[in-house]
């Protein structure tokens, strides 16, 4: 039996503040909105609440799926990577990627190459050190923590302003199906990361995953146990039937949000998951921001049994 824990949009804060340079381009309209919205719903004291949480149940691993930056500013990164320290050391928390962490283009240098030891891979070079990617193309990358296996992809792509798109591509996903075959041979639980859910939304010609029906097929052809997104910053569930059963989707809202609106509170996600004669029992307990006391308190929980054909039940704060 292993714990692990799913974060996802933590959209650090502060924002630094932008020469007239950088704003050139869609980092301008990104810019105005959180000047204007966003800033007063991604909160660092809410983040930092969440750390201090995370800690005190002492998950065996992090998965973080994206957007820790809000502009994509060198200076974002080298924060969101002090950041990440807070939460363990670089074998005990896999990131990928999100929309706006790949805002605009950048230099590899002075963006991704800061996390570039959370993201490294077991199944490249020897098979025994793992390797750290050194380009925005190296992924999918696979950590492997018996009985887990994480499968990190990216979808994140600098788009035109007003798009938050993204798209895997069939490079990643020919690697994607490899591994997966890998690692289920072995006998593990796959969990595969992605920024952008991999299912179909109302708003996928602009916010959605451009190629998620090639990605679903890749998925049911070389099966999963568990997949996780971030994204649209509220809980989501679906299931994808895969060739090792239907594999529960789920998505988590914003680590960092304290707004109006309370079905997209910052929450985290804890997982459980444990052997069962038929397959897997999967166990999601939610923690969620409590305005009162400050801190993050246990906010409802589900219960899976993977490898058989029953039917995915929703996950929502209660």
């Amino acid at each position: 039996m292993v714990t692990f824990a799913h974060l996802s949009d933590p959209h650090i804060a502060p924002v630094p503040t932008p020469t007239p340079a950088q704003l050139l381009g869609k980092r301008f309209f990104s810019h105005v909105s959180w000047r204007r919205r966003r800033m007063h719903i991604h909160r660092r004291d809410v983040l930092d609440a969440l750390g201090r949480d995370l800690a005190s149940q002492r998950p065996r691993h992090i998965a973080v799926t994206g957007d820790l930056v809000n502009l994509s500013l060198p200076a974002e990164f080298a924060t969101a990577a002090d950041w990440l320290a807070t939460l363990g050391r670089p074998a005990e928390v896999s990131v990928v990627p999100g929309n706006h962490d790949a805002l605009v283009r950048t230099r590899w240098t002075d963006s991704w190459s800061r996390w570039a030891d959370y993201m490294t891979c077991d199944l490249a070079g020897d098979g025994e050190t793992p390797t750290a990617p050194t380009t925005f193309d190296a992924f999918p990358y696979a950590r492997i923590r018996p009985p887990l296996a994480l499968v990190g992809l990216s979808s994140a792509r600098p788009t035109p302003p007003f798009l938050a798109a993204g798209w895997i591509g069939r490079r990643q996903r020919g690697m994607l199906g490899r591994y997966l075959r890998r690692l289920g041979d072995a006998g593990l639980f796959r969990v595969v990361m992605v920024h952008h859910p991999p299912v179909r939304r109302r708003s996928d010609w602009r916010r959605g995953l451009w190629d998620g029906d090639a990605l679903r097929r890749t998925l049911a052809d070389a099966g999963a146990e568990l997949i996780l997104h971030g994204h649209g910053h509220a809980f989501a569930s679906a299931e994808i039937g895969t060739s090792a059963g239907p594999a529960p989707v789920i998505g988590v809202p914003s680590a960092s949000a304290l707004g109006a609106d309370t079905a997209r509170l910052a929450h985290y996600h804890l997982y459980t998951v444990a052997r069962t004669g038929g397959g897997w029992r999967l166990e999601i307990d939610a923690r969620g921001y409590d305005r009162t006391s400050g801190a993050f308190v246990a906010s409802g929980g589900r219960c899976f049994e993977l490898g058989r054909d029953l039917p995915v039940h929703p996950v929502a704060a209660e």
